[in-house]
């Protein structure tokens, strides 16, 4: 029986199939990381999951690589490939709230924005990335580190099933009642196992939070990472925030002079009862001195989105990551020696807690192994020329080397770049075993390869 061809495909697919005759064609090609420059014989922008077993089908009997683009966000550049057939579920980003039951159905494409929009008028959450235009998908299938984490878990601790398409071409559910060891893989084991076009979530009562970011000088760093450190251990599990170093960007709370200087920064969230917010992030003020800061009650969302404009789509991309059990003494000081050297607005350092509601979950209860780890580490090279590639890379690099050596072996699987495949297993631990049988089970000719990859 002969594969089957683009018409063929046409046919089967409610959604847009664009080739590189169509006029869109360039524009359907480009991805988040303008790095990456890569041209798929064929995208296919579906509608619903049936098309997406369409594409499914396509890219397995065609024998080509295949892509999968839900929130579009994969650093790595991911969401497309080089003459394969590319699932865009930018058509798909519905969110669907229960209130009644504190639940929410997100389909595939849909962004954390859009998912807190849906929620928000109910008062309700649940953890989500730090920036807004992220993939709901993506990042949750990844584990799902966000500001709400201390207080509900990952993201994927919050997942209640998915809907997902193998490799096959079947439609499944996956949730603790079905198909237990998918549902077990899903939460942490990224886009290994299938395409999941829904997922549903359970929510929190958050509906406004108390805080946002504060700037310090960055003669304070070590003071500032030293309290971070001791202050995080023990605070309310309503309480998520972290450390970064950031160069001012123009915005009016910051003194115009300011602009373009270098700063440590702390980004905090209270999710607690917004009367008790002011006294909660009161002692970070204690540190040091605040040069400036846009502190206060605000909607959950707003917080939620409030670094979107710093990472726009179409900046070059280079991040590394680790987790850390422990800030040391030692680690610290090779923060404070490289942080400050972040070169340009865009570009960042974040420490995020892992810790409260993410260490009551065994670590071999999820895909998502380091359940003892206490920190996230990034170090995220975001720059917009081209011409500044090596400079930043340098830094990400020379920062990472510094840094890892005295952190966990394993980083998380969403901020890999694209040459840490080496770092699969480290970054599974003690499941990784497990999750090879799985995609054994459900990818045995490991079709779905575009991503951080487990082999079968």
């Amino acid at each position: 029986m002969s594969a089957p061809t683009v018409s063929d495909l046409r046919e089967r697919v409610r959604g847009e199939v664009i080739t590189p005759d169509d006029a869109g064609y360039e524009e359907a090609r480009k991805v988040y990381n303008a790095m990456i420059d890569k041209h798929p014989s064929v995208i296919v922008r579906s509608a619903n999951a049936g098309d997406v077993m369409a594409a499914v089908d396509f890219g397995r009997e065609n024998g080509v690589d295949l892509a999968i683009r839900g929130g579009g966000h994969s650093v790595p550049g991911f969401g497309t490939c080089e003459g394969g057939v590319v699932i865009d579920f930018s058509r798909m980003r519905g969110v669907r709230v229960d209130p009644a039951n504190r639940t929410a159905r997100a389909e595939g494409g849909a962004t954390w924005g859009d998912f807190n929009a849906a929620t928000h008028a109910f008062g309700l959450a649940t953890t989500g990335g730090i920036i807004s235009t992220t993939g709901v998908a993506g990042l949750t299938l990844g584990g799902g580190i966000g500001y709400l984490d201390r207080g509900f878990g990952l993201s994927c601790d919050n997942l209640i099933s998915a809907d997902v398409v193998t490799a096959d071409g079947r439609f499944l559910v996956a949730s603790p009642e079905q198909n237990e060891d998918l549902f077990w893989a899903l939460r942490g084991g990224s886009g290994n196992f299938g395409v999941a076009t829904a997922l549903e979530f359970r929510l929190h009562p958050v509906k406004d939070i108390y805080g946002g970011p504060m700037f310090f000088e960055l003669e304070h760093a070590g003071d500032i990472l030293r309290f971070y450190r001791e202050f995080i251990a023990t605070a309310p599990e309503q309480f998520g925030g972290f450390p970064a170093f950031q160069i001012a960007p123009p915005l009016p709370f910051i003194p115009e002079e300011r602009h373009g200087d270098t700063f440590i920064a702390f980004v905090s969230c209270w999710a607690g009862p917004i009367e008790e917010g002011e006294a909660a992030i009161a002692p970070i003020r204690e540190v040091a001195p605040v040069v400036a800061e846009f502190v206060g009650p605000m909607p959950y969302p707003a917080l939620n989105s409030a670094f979107d404009a710093l990472v726009p789509p179409g900046l070059q991309h280079y991040w590394k990551a680790n987790f850390v059990t422990e800030l040391t003494d030692e680690i610290i000081e090779a923060h404070v020696q490289h942080g400050p050297k972040v070169p340009v607005v865009n570009s960042t350092m974040h420490i995020y807690p892992i810790n409260g509601a993410c260490h009551d979950v065994a670590p071999d209860a999820t895909a998502f192994a380091y359940r003892d780890a206490n920190f996230a580490t990034v170090i995220a090279g975001m720059w917009p020329d081209p011409a500044e590639n090596e400079n930043s890379i340098k830094w990400v690099r020379d920062y990472y080397d510094a840094t890892a050596p005295l952190s966990e072996e394993g980083g998380y699987i969403n901020f890999m770049a694209e040459d840490d495949q080496d770092r699969i297993r480290a970054n599974y631990r003690g499941n990784y075993d497990r999750l090879v049988d799985v995609k054994k089970k459900y990818d045995p000719d490991n079709l779905f390869h575009v991503n951080q990859n487990i082999k079968p």
